[in-house]
């Protein structure tokens, strides 16, 4: 099989806001126009994977996600696209016990379905073992010979691919920002940064232990961790982020994810109002993407009475 085509064209940074009297301007990387779903950093981490999968022998690609992950559904929309077969090992086994009502629910994965992708429900305590050689073994002895993406998309490929996140005109900015789920796209950007700029992350689960894997695959120590805007961990929102989502598509006809990019830029305003940034700071934030997962967060806010996300 021949190496997929990514060649692809799209918008780079867009302007948002000045903000005076501190003259800190702040511009967002479209990433998300790349495409509807492989959008982002699903695309970058993607895309050599992509590539190695084509070549290899057998070119069924197995991952692992939960009910509403962006990956699940980049992973399923790439396969038919470059004509992959994909597997998904989603996390909950109750979501398996009556798949059409699952499906009818959530727009993740009934996309993810609808894109060719066979769903496999396991319990959480099955899932928890997904990077076990013997589970994997299992896998394969199950579903035959598979090429392995981890949860989220990381592995050193997908390094790869997030290291062309950043181009030569992005070397005048101060400040670049990317909120984190796994730790590779910002290692990508870290290591393709000059060493003179910051990079700042926003992690969106709680808890310091994405720094281990940062290091893991970063090469220089220019980068911190802003841990104040997880708004509760993964998944988790409020009306305040709701509303600021909103408001921010409505003033810069930009939608955002609530559960990366929408804390991200969210934390980046608040720190530029509270002057957590210097006087003429040039900032760069990435939208990784991640749009897909808005119909599936507003059936959330819909059980917990909560404004929902315009789309």
């Amino acid at each position: 099989m021949q190496e997929a085509d990514f060649n692809f064209t799209f918008s780079t940074n867009q302007l948002v806001a000045h903000f005076k009297p501190s003259n800190i301007s702040l511009h967002i990387k479209r990433e998300d126009l790349i495409d509807p779903f492989v959008s982002g950093n699903k695309f970058r981490k993607l895309k050599y994977n992509i590539s190695e999968a084509l070549k290899s022998n057998t070119p069924t690609l197995l991952t692992f996600g939960g009910a509403y992950s962006n990956h699940i559904a980049a992973t399923a929309a790439a396969g038919k696209k470059y004509g992959i077969k994909t597997i998904g090992i989603i996390r909950g086994e109750e979501l398996g016990k009556d798949v059409k009502k699952t499906l009818d629910t959530n727009e993740t994965l009934k996309y993810a379905e609808v894109h060719g992708m066979q769903l496999h429900f396991i319990s959480r305590e099955t899932y928890r073992r997904k990077e076990e050689p013997d589970f994997i073994e299992n896998l394969k002895a199950e579903f035959g010979d598979f090429y392995l993406l981890p949860e989220g998309g990381t592995n050193s490929l997908a390094i790869k691919g997030c290291e062309e996140i950043l181009k030569e005109e992005d070397k005048e900015f101060d400040y670049i920002c990317c909120s984190i789920g796994t730790a590779g796209t910002i290692a990508g950007i870290i290591n393709t940064s000059n060493p003179n700029q910051k990079i700042l992350g926003f992690p969106a689960l709680k808890g310091d232990w994405i720094s281990s894997e940062i290091k893991k695959y970063s090469t220089q120590n220019n980068w911190s961790l802003v841990t104040d805007y997880h708004f509760g961990g993964y998944a988790k929102v409020d009306s305040k982020l709701v509303h600021f989502i909103n408001q921010f598509n409505e003033k810069y006809e930009i939608a955002l994810d609530p559960v990366y990019t929408g804390k991200m830029l969210y934390g980046i305003i608040n720190m530029i109002e509270n002057s957590k940034f210097p006087q003429n700071s040039r900032i760069l934030a990435i939208h990784t993407g991640g749009l897909q997962g808005i119909p599936g967060m507003n059936e959330l806010l819909i059980k917990k009475n909560l404004p929902l996300l315009d789309v």
